[in-house]
């Protein structure tokens, strides 16, 4: 029989696998059909009337691409991706060649966006997939491929006359200010070409079908890789609204004044959309699923907590701890007690704290009463934790958050509280 570890070694590689961006292409895209061929995306079909290119941005891509240049053969005309500076190389020395494109590739890859940041090399990359989408027509087919992490930084493309400088100047200013993300992202699309659904409507009237690997909790299309190909939830007045709160309205480049105030003042309407597909293929709640599926094969009753975990890496690895505890003091003969009592109080006040989105805590317990004393428990958790650096230390949140835990568990066990 495997061991505890091998288990969770098993679901953790499992979970991983669901989301591996070559594999998971081949799983969710076919190509059925000669006379008039149809592309088929996890059972959604789209007729290739004419020619099908392909773009694509972030730090997966390049394997997404690789297999979809495998699937779509002949029937792709061309392509052009931007991917991360060195990922090529990288993936070459670690022995990875599955990943990396063929010698006589019809797609083209750009590599840019040194230390996750716009520079020139990934505008470059940007103007040519919006020179690309512009050229389309009715009867063309656009896969979009889109990876979270770098998807933005490698898709800059400022409305003219604003120059990459002065879009990123002004992203300095607002970050120093302490502007949240999502309040920098807002004012990158407003003054982006491609972003916010821009790509998607320069594409007009090409049908649009964007597979995305999401790196961000909950999956909100409009933000991953700041939405090319989503419909843009915000408008000129919020992106008014943010440089006013941090006192910037006043102290911007003319040709950001320029575009504000010649920009649309509603965002393009939803309907404006009906020739874009936007399909998550994979993400932290399809891993979390198969990881479930599995565990459930080897036996286990099991849980996800939740797939939207945040917060401080030091707070959450004391949640697990506390609930590790309390999962083992159930199955053992202390079914209730004062320890116990205490543990599920100061969990509940340590998830309140949190603030896990639809992290139901009460309902979680209650669940895990009613699993019989015999039954190994699987309890699985997905999300992405914050870590405060201190020091020079390369850092990883995840192995963080297992050594915390680990270390939690072991304290804990001396005290004698487990």
């Amino acid at each position: 029989t495997m061991s505890l570890r091998e288990h969770a070694l098993s679901l953790f590689r499992g979970a991983l696998d669901t989301v591996r961006p070559g594999p998971m292409l081949k799983r969710a895209l076919k190509l059925q059909g000669d006379g008039c061929p149809q592309l088929l995306v996890k059972g959604q079909a789209f007729p290739v009337k004419r020619d099908l290119y392909l773009v694509g941005f972030g730090k997966a891509v390049l394997g997404m691409a690789t297999a979809a240049e495998e699937i779509l053969g002949d029937h792709l005309t061309r392509g052009i991706i931007n991917v991360p500076l060195g990922i090529q190389e990288s993936l070459q020395q670690a022995g990875m060649q599955e990943m990396l494109l063929k010698p006589h590739s019809k797609i083209q890859v750009i590599e840019g966006a040194k230390n996750n940041l716009p520079d020139a090399e990934a505008l470059k990359g940007a103007v040519a997939i919006q020179e690309l989408a512009e050229g389309l027509t009715a009867d063309d087919l656009l896969l979009v491929l889109i990876s979270g992490g770098g998807g933005s930084a490698l898709l800059p493309a400022p409305i003219p006359p604003i120059l990459l400088e002065e879009k990123e100047k002004l992203t300095k200013m607002l970050a120093s200010r302490g502007a949240a993300i999502q309040e920098l992202n807002i004012v990158r699309k407003t003054l982006s070409v491609l972003k916010g659904g821009g790509l998607a409507q320069l594409a007009h009237p090409a049908q649009v079908v964007s597979l995305i690997l999401s790196d961000v909790i909950g999956d909100p299309l409009d933000i991953i890789a700041s939405g090319p190909t989503a419909a843009s939830s915000h408008s000129v007045q919020d992106c008014l609204q943010i440089l006013t709160k941090y006192s910037l309205l006043h102290n911007l480049p003319k040709s950001v004044e320029m575009v504000l105030s010649s920009s649309p003042t509603k965002p393009t309407a939803p309907e404006n959309y009906s020739h874009v597909s936007n399909i998550i293929l994979g993400s932290n709640t399809l891993a979390l699923e198969e990881a479930k599926q599995q565990a459930e094969g080897l036996g286990y009753a099991a849980l996800v907590l939740s797939a939207a975990v945040c917060g401080e890496v030091s707070h959450v690895a004391t949640l697990y701890c506390q609930l590790i505890q309390l999962v083992c003091l159930g199955f053992s003969s202390l079914r209730e007690g004062p320890l116990r009592d205490e543990l599920r109080g100061n969990l509940l006040q340590l998830a309140a704290e949190l603030q896990i989105p639809g992290l139901d805590l009460e309902e979680f317990l209650q669940a895990l009463r009613g699993l019989g004393p015999d039954r190994p428990v699987c309890i699985l958790a997905g999300g992405e934790t914050t870590v405060q650096l201190q020091g020079t230390g390369k850092g990883g949140r995840n192995q963080e958050l297992a050594l915390r835990v680990g270390l939690g568990l072991h304290k804990a066990q001396a005290t004698g509280a487990s």
